[in-house]
């Protein structure tokens, strides 16, 4: 069994996330992570609060609130949020906490020392209205490569350009909306990207089997204009990672804290630190030192595509930069974006659903298998809210749902609550365990390869093949004239609702549950070999009838939730 560490792209603390920042990275983090976990393989998943920067301060200014105590009081939302979606990381984070500091610190002193750092005289905008330089998300204007309206000053969201706020067009406070802004001269401390340039490419090319959306984007970043840039590390904010050489001051960087996006993927290392010091490890450098066992481990991050110039460019220049043995991703998962009913979601105007507001019309399960099967992989992709009533009530309620009420109650009115006793499997039970052996192949296929639509189709293809058994052996009709085959076929019908709610796991945990324990399973393993999992309750096996495994959503709710979340939040 192999060690694995999966890290998702940690989400600002400024407000509740929706749907399209969770299947961006921390869902399709977890449907891995779950997996892996269920083939007997030791993972650590790990995800935070990414706390500083000025999207803390907005967001804590417009809740009237000291930024620490907004963020402490976001961090705890946040998780229980995560929670509710049955987010299985070790550890959730937050990238305020001391380990962090420590470690950001850290890494600056030994980039300074292996001259990868250096400082700049620069002019910046200062708002004479708000009494203060203006760090680049503190202004916003349009975009001049793609005209985007709503550009920040350190890029575009809708292109994904990166930019600085001089860049913009017509910028203005986002404090104040203030226009008169005026360039003034500052000290700051640049990133030397350009000296890994042609490290980091050479880097890149060797992950031939990374996803083309992650290539593509890193490579585009590499060769545009004069190709990758130095980068500004250090920004005029109160709330932050203090600028230091380690444990030293550093000589006319006072009041000045580290720029979010340095101290930000750092935070993937100092929140195994934080897992540690919490009691639940003993040794958080076996994850990420490559002198310390790291060598073995299987490194894999998943983002949304605008994360990935910053994880394939720049946090990969600090971890070589620094030139010690730290643990380098192997594997990069980036997705596009979904979108919301022919347009974006926006967190400002409340368009579309957001975590908290999903969780409390429907269980975790029917958003995490409407997301999942139609994550954004190859494209954008869009949710709108006849196909998921739709995707719902035919995959999880017809298919699934339906043939573990059709099972149990047949044998409940039958049999009894017990796995009934005779017959004999034949060819047609033979076929159905070499079609449920290729189908469980190419499931695994798709999994291990995180291509998580495709694991969707095959997880379902697999449900179909039980239906399709069912409806052709028709034990309700057998039983009429051969009690013992109809036995036969219902045992295995119980069977596979078994194997149906192991293999499912990963995508839909609260159900599995359910029907494991609906079944009295104690053994979830997953299984090695179809036959013998056909057998895994034997005949006398008490259980229980399920509830209504997902019950189908009706055109009145669709249509009032439709109209919910169509304008203001």
């Amino acid at each position: 069994m192999a060690r694995h560490l999966i890290t998702s792209a940690i989400p600002y603390i400024n407000g509740i996330k929706h749907l399209g920042n969770l299947i961006g990275s921390q869902l399709p983090a977890d449907l891995y992570a779950r997996y892996l976990r269920a083939r007997g393989h030791e993972v650590l998943f790990l995800c935070a609060t990414d706390e500083h920067g000025t999207p803390a301060e907005l967001a804590a200014s417009k809740a009237g609130k000291p930024v620490a105590e907004y963020c402490a009081e976001m961090h705890t939302v946040q998780a229980d949020i995560a929670k509710g979606f049955r987010l299985s990381f070790d550890h959730f984070g937050r990238s305020s906490s001391p380990q962090n500091h420590v470690l950001t610190q850290h890494f600056a002193g030994v980039l300074y020392d292996r001259g990868l750092i250096r400082e700049v005289s620069e002019t910046q905008m200062y708002s004479p209205t708000d009494g203060r330089y203006l760090p680049d998300r503190y202004i916003e204007g349009t975009c001049p490569n793609c005209g985007f309206d709503s550009a920040r000053g350190d890029q575009c969201d809708n292109c994904t350009k990166q930019l600085d706020p001089v860049d913009l067009i017509n910028p203005h406070s986002t404090i104040s909306g203030a226009t008169d802004l005026e360039m003034r001269e500052t000290k700051h401390l640049y990133l030397c990207q350009s000296k890994m340039k042609d490290q980091i490419a050479a880097w890149i090319d060797t992950k031939a089997d990374w996803p083309i959306l992650t290539t593509s984007i890193a490579r585009k970043w590499l060769t545009d204009g004069d190709g990758l840039q130095d980068r500004g590390i250090t920004r005029d904010l109160d709330w932050g990672v203090a600028v230091k050489r380690g444990t030293e001051d550093w000589p006319g960087m006072e009041g000045k804290v580290f720029y979010v996006w340095f101290d930000a993927p750092i935070e993937y290392i100092a929140c195994a630190q934080e897992w540690v010091d919490a009691g639940n490890g003993t040794d958080w450098q076996r994850w990420w030192r490559t002198d310390s066992g790291a060598a073995d481990v299987r490194y894999t991050q998943f983002m949304g595509k605008d994360n990935v110039p910053f994880h394939t460019l720049s946090f990969p220049v600090t971890i070589l930069g620094s030139e010690e043995p730290w643990k380098l991703a192997d594997y990069i998962k980036s997705f596009n974006y979904l979108n919301y009913e022919g347009g974006q979601f926006s967190t400002s105007r409340g368009r579309g659903v957001f975590m908290d507001q999903a969780l409390e019309i429907l269980p975790p399960d029917y958003w995490r298998w409407w997301l999942l099967s139609h994550a954004p992989e190859s494209s954008d992709a869009e949710f709108t809210w006849e196909n998921f009533q739709s995707s719902v009530n035919k995959d999880l309620a017809d298919v699934l749902g339906n043939f573990a009420s059709r099972v149990t109650k047949f044998c409940r009115s039958k049999f009894g609550e017990a796995v009934p006793a005779g017959g004999i499997m034949g060819a047609r039970e033979d076929q159905l365990i070499a079609d449920l052996g290729a189908r469980l192949a190419d499931y695994q296929s798709q999994m291990d390869t995180i291509e998580v639509r495709k694991a969707a189709a095959a997880l379902r293809a697999l449900w179909v093949l039980g239906n399709e058994y069912l409806q052709e052996v028709a034990p309700w009709t057998t039983i009429k004239t051969d009690p013992e085959q109809a036995a036969m076929q219902t045992r295995l019908g119980l069977n596979l609702i078994r194997l149906y709610a192991v293999l499912s796991s990963p995508f839909i945990p609260d159900a599995s549950a359910q029907l494991l324990a609906d079944l009295n399973a104690d053994d979830a393993a997953w299984p090695d070999d179809i036959a013998a999992a056909l057998n895994a309750l034997p005949a006398g096996h008490a259980f229980t009838v399920p509830e209504v495994t997902f019950r189908k959503i009706t055109d009145d709710e669709r249509a009032a939730w439709q109209e919910r979340f169509s304008g203001q939040r």
